[in-house]
């Protein structure tokens, strides 16, 4: 049995998953404002799409909008941003000026166990928000 514990780092070959609120959308496309950390927050919050523990993408995404509708009000026009982790964390270390080493980490919530966060950013990379951006995969409507 595979347990997974709070603080246990995601690894490259795994996938998160990022909601964008719709102020983050232009246009039906995401924006890099998505992946802006916020002044009070230490880790940008998404979600451990390999935790689900789903078949496929479409039962990942189904989970997703049910965790998300469960703990706020889903907008209508918001996305769900799909990133594999390796690829985000080599993109943001080559290309950055900094070589900024982002780590990915399980922080499950009592509303929702698939819960993880990005850390290592600050709330004024433009930079690195754009390279994340770069990184998406795959983008789904999140209601």
């Amino acid at each position: 049995m595979d347990i997974r514990l709070k603080g246990d780092r995601i690894t490259d070959n795994n996938h998160i998953a990022r909601y964008c609120r719709p102020s983050q959308i232009d246009n039906g496309k995401i924006q890099a404002s998505a992946f802006f950390l916020r002044e009070d927050e230490d880790g940008l919050s998404v979600n451990w799409l390999d935790f689900l523990n789903c078949t496929d993408r479409d039962s990942e995404v189904c989970a997703l909008k049910l965790i998300y509708s469960n703990k706020f009000s889903v907008g209508k026009t918001a996305k769900i941003a799909i990133i594999q982790v390796g690829q985000m964390c080599n993109k943001v270390r080559m290309e950055s000026h900094d070589r900024r080493n982002l780590s990915v980490v399980h922080a499950p919530s009592f509303d929702d166990e698939s819960h993880s966060e990005i850390y290592n950013l600050r709330p004024d990379n433009e930079l690195i928000a754009e390279l994340i951006l770069e990184t998406i995969l795959e983008s789904y409507p999140a209601r």
